[in-house]
């Protein structure tokens, strides 16, 4: 599915400057149907007067609408709170922020990818262990292909992540780490958003030597126990709020 071509002018028309917006969601797992929403996730700043006063700005801003016929699921954080959730071991955060799907960036942005090595540690495989388990019972419910390709995708990725300690979060960039029928599904859920897995004969299986692999990789990984780069992340959000966003664009 072509991504529209008015995406660039949504950052414009939200109440906060955006430090960056990308595409998330089956867009950027590599398996988006015809039907695919349009999930665009990014950062918002706050101004220094909703956030040192009485009245505070909001934390989390979440809209959704259609355009062109076309579903746009739109969140920002404020940079604050995104660096706190970087620094949580938040693999969706990270997805979020290197996503090469970018629609806008900024100086901040490319300092906050800059700093995101510094934010890995052995410890986001519990955010994909824990996320894999919540889409397999999902799938186990419905059956339907898109839980069950979000299944093998994020533990793909934590995998590979584990390994590497590189982010890649496009599954048909990851078939090496799945079963060999995993393209045949990709197929699949180009044709409808909510079509229902062909087969379920051996998957379980499968998503159990997947696990185990992600267990494995977690356990002898030589990313560290902690992430690095909280003085760093600090230091650019104080930058952003006090000096203003014009000096940093």
């Amino acid at each position: 599915m072509k991504l529209p071509g008015w995406l660039p002018e949504i950052p414009g028309e939200q109440p906060y400057p955006l430090v960056f917006s990308t595409v998330s969601g089956a867009h950027l797992y590599g398996f988006p149907s015809m039907d695919s929403d349009v999930d665009l996730r990014g950062v918002h700043v706050l101004p220094v007067e909703e956030v040192a006063g009485l009245r505070h700005g909001p934390q989390t801003l979440e809209r959704m609408w259609t355009r062109d016929g076309v579903e746009v699921d739109l969140v920002t954080h404020d940079l604050a709170k995104f660096c706190r959730l970087l620094l949580g071991r938040n693999g969706y955060v990270l997805e979020q922020l290197l996503s090469p799907l970018v629609v806008t960036s900024s100086p901040v942005h490319e300092e906050l990818v800059a700093l995101a090595p510094g934010c890995l540690t052995r410890h986001h495989a519990h955010h994909y262990l824990g996320f894999a388990r919540t889409q397999w019972r999902l799938f186990a419910k419905r059956l339907e292909l898109k839980p069950l390709l979000y299944t093998f995708r994020v533990l793909a990725t934590g995998t590979h992540l584990m390994r590497t300690g590189e982010l890649e979060a496009d599954l048909t960039r990851l078939y090496a780490y799945g079963p060999a029928y995993l393209p045949d599904l990709v197929a699949a859920k180009a044709e409808a958003e909510h079509g229902r897995a062909p087969s379920t004969l051996g998957l379980e299986a499968d998503v159990e030597r997947m696990t185990a692999a992600l267990e494995a990789a977690r356990d002898s990984s030589a990313l560290p126990e902690r992430a690095t780069a909280e003085a760093a992340l600090h230091d650019l959000v104080v930058r952003a709020r006090v000096r203003g966003w014009d000096s940093l664009t």
